[in-house]
């Protein structure tokens, strides 16, 4: 769903992100070949968690920019059910995240 120019990202940063999740692709498509090949199982999990690492990381980069931008355009926008809406939205995620 394409945003309100007011909450889109920075250019920067969404190039920066795809480029971060081009290289995570291709870390997913090297696990699924060192399976294939039967690699040894302690190698494909390291692998495995540099991966989620590297997501881990695309994820927090993504939550900042969402809170620097967006949550914060809602607080100041004087509306508060948007802003609390923005607020629910992160509390949610957060919630998520720590499971």
């Amino acid at each position: 769903m394409k945003r309100p120019a007011t909450q889109r990202r920075h250019t920067t940063t969404h190039t920066e992100n795809l480029n971060r999740l081009a290289r995570i692709e291709g870390q997913v498509r090297g696990v699924r070949r060192m399976v294939e090949e039967g690699a040894y199982c302690m190698d494909i999990l390291n692998q495995i968690e540099a991966a989620q690492s590297a997501l881990r990381s695309v994820s927090d980069r993504i939550l900042r920019k969402h809170i620097e931008t967006c949550v914060a355009e809602a607080g100041r926008s004087g509306d508060p059910v948007a802003a609390q809406t923005k607020l629910n939205e992160v509390i949610e995620l957060l919630r998520k995240k720590m499971r």
